[in-house]
């Protein structure tokens, strides 16, 4: 493939799997998940997303459509999963106050739910499958590490947004951003269920 190709292509699957994946939209969603969590261990639960991410992404890109067809799944089956779980998180979250009793594990956070279902949900891994589809594999996979990449850079620099939104401020965008996170999770229920039912 001719090289000046390769890079308009992989910059118009990159740049439609990062308008899906949002981190930069995402932060006060990450800023609410993670304000209990001690700023020491909140880049461990970033690395910890981007990479989880990351490699989700890559499986899919490998063997995305093949297993989805092995389990007999579809991607709206995703969808509502995902829906439920980010649903069970919202509720947490306005009883609670936060995500998880404690913090001695921030992996878990970065995995579940930062990485999946927020940076990587059923959006990114349709539009992972589509651009293997549209491009060819190298596209996909190159677009993957581009984005993911970016992406581990924003949530690096993210801490500067702590500082100026302080503890209270922090406190007060983890419940209004688990309404939001509610109703995102309501959308992907409804969108899941209405494409089982049509």
């Amino acid at each position: 493939m001719d090289f000046m190709l390769f890079i308009s292509e992989l910059g118009k699957a990159a740049l439609a799997l990062f308008i899906i994946v949002d981190p930069f939209g995402n932060i006060p969603i990450f800023v609410g998940l993670t304000e209990n969590v001690p700023s020491t261990q909140r880049k461990k639960v970033y690395n910890t997303a981007t990479i989880v991410g990351m490699v989700l992404l890559l499986v899919f890109a490998f063997a995305g459509t093949g297993i989805l067809t092995a389990f007999g799944l579809s991607i709206w089956s995703f969808e509502v999963a995902g829906g439920i779980l980010l649903l069970i998180i919202a509720i947490r979250i306005l009883v609670t106050g936060s995500m998880h009793e404690n913090v001695e594990s921030p992996e878990s956070l970065g995995a579940v739910p930062i990485a999946i279902p927020l940076l990587v949900g059923p959006g990114a891994i349709t539009t992972t499958i589509f651009n293997i589809q549209q491009y060819n594999v190298e596209i996909a996979i190159a677009s993957v590490l581009v984005v993911m990449l970016v992406t581990w850079v924003i949530l690096r620099y993210i801490d500067g947004v702590y500082k100026v939104l302080g503890k209270t401020g922090s406190l007060i965008i983890a419940r209004v951003m688990a309404l939001l996170i509610a109703a995102i999770a309501i959308q992907y229920i409804l969108t899941g269920v209405i494409h089982f039912v049509v």
